[in-house]
């Protein structure tokens, strides 16, 4: 590889930007491709397909075949409340390939006995989160019931732009969510983006049917994302 490619593809990398190296078999010429740029045609359908999959491999598109070597950030789940829910979701969520987070403030839930082997931060979302910032590829789990805690990850999350975000709670609890969300600035659109009552419905009735309820709607969301430069 060229090396300003290998050190713009490093460059997008290290900051947890999606990227696709790009090689035509045909003649050898490559390029790397940035989420967002504007590739046309069949071409184009493929890079996105695979932007969205994370997979590899050959593609024929325009009469030739190329190679699309696809780097993706690994997504995260950032989980905010060390609770019955949150012990469930880290050990399947980790099984599928997420790196997993759990931020909770009460040392008397997130303890080392709960969370064996998780990265587990007993402090404040918003002292966590200055120093381990959101980003488009991950995804945001509230499910303290506190407002005190949850809404500062939340209202992050919206405005970084996390490719899911959930909390638990019952409409009536969300309602209440939103209005204070809304005084918050964040506008109605942005707020809709909440998957609240969190997770999809599957009629999930213990703390592991809910974690595999989110898992599933976390999956869904990261295949189907909408992509930089698309509009959605």
């Amino acid at each position: 590889m060229d090396p300003y490619l290998l050190r713009k593809l490093n460059r997008e990398r290290a900051a947890r930007r999606a990227v696709i190296h790009l090689t035509d078999l045909g003649d050898g010429r490559d390029r790397v491709i940035r989420e967002g740029d504007p590739v046309a045609g069949d071409l184009g359908a493929a890079v996105a397909a695979a932007f969205r999959s994370g997979r590899s491999g050959i593609v024929a598109a325009e009469g030739r075949e190329f190679f699309l070597n696809v780097h993706l950030p690994p997504a995260r789940i950032v989980v905010i409340g060390a609770v019955h829910i949150s012990q469930a979701l880290a050990v399947m969520a980790r099984t599928a390939g997420f790196d997993v987070t759990v931020i909770d403030p009460r040392t008397a839930f997130a303890t080392e006995e709960r969370f064996a082997g998780v990265d587990l931060v007993a402090d404040w979302p918003e002292d966590v989160l200055k120093a381990r910032p959101l980003d488009a590829y991950t995804a945001l789990v509230a499910v303290t019931h506190d407002p005190k805690i949850d809404d500062f990850p939340l209202s992050a999350a919206l405005k970084t732009g996390c490719f899911y975000i959930g909390a638990l709670g019952s409409r009536k609890t969300h309602a209440r969510r939103v209005e204070r969300l809304t005084a918050l600035g964040h506008g109605a659109d942005e707020i809709a983006r909440i998957s609240a009552p969190i997770g999809l419905d599957i009629g999930a009735a213990n703390p592991a049917e809910i974690a595999v309820a989110i898992l599933a709607d976390i999956v869904r969301a990261l295949r189907r994302r909408p992509l930089a430069g698309d509009g959605a």
